[in-house]
């Protein structure tokens, strides 16, 4: 019987639009601020559980905020802290400077000691997304499918040129 009426209660439009609202409120939503110019805001994000391709099996997608050019590295699953900073310093930042801001998800690299030491040092902020809200960096999200779907079309059908077509892809959509 009890759970009769929890049901209905739980399906009453009218209770459930006249009902006391007892947890706090949500927070308010803040967006990305606007970068001032090319590469001084990025944002950059994992494709993980790829194939196989010449030993990497993830792909790291910088985007810069302001202009939308890519930077796709392939990379591995297991990577390190210091490795994701190597590659940071290689392929962006000695190429187009320190960035005032970096935008990412909340992947254990990302949140790091090691990471938010790097990241302070260099007087970089981290704009991290709300946890299970990709939607809060929509971009480099957009372009992840995009380079996901350019791959589908261009693999081969062992799946084990992946790393090949990565810099065409960068060049295409760039």
């Amino acid at each position: 019987m009890n759970q009769i009426i929890k049901d209905y209660v739980s399906a009453c439009q009218k209770i459930s639009r006249n009902k006391n609202i007892h947890h706090k409120k949500f927070g308010l939503l803040k967006p990305l601020q606007i970068p001032a110019g090319p590469w001084n805001s990025l944002s950059m994000d994992f494709i993980t559980q790829m194939p196989l391709s010449n030993s990497f099996n993830s792909i790291l997608v910088f985007v810069d905020r302001f202009s939308k050019i890519e930077i796709i590295v392939p990379t591995y699953r297991t990577i390190t802290a210091l490795e994701l900073a190597q590659i940071c310093i290689s392929h962006v930042f000695f190429k187009h400077g320190l960035p005032v801001s970096i935008a990412s998800d909340r992947g254990f690299l990302f949140v790091s000691s090691f990471w938010t030491n790097l990241c302070q040092q260099h007087k970089i902020s981290r704009d991290l997304s709300t946890a299970f809200h990709p939607e809060t960096d929509g971009q480099t999200e957009r372009v992840n499918q995009t380079l996901e779907q350019y791959l589908c079309i261009y693999v081969s059908y062992h799946q084990d040129d992946c790393h090949t077509w990565l810099p065409l892809a960068e060049f295409v959509s760039g």
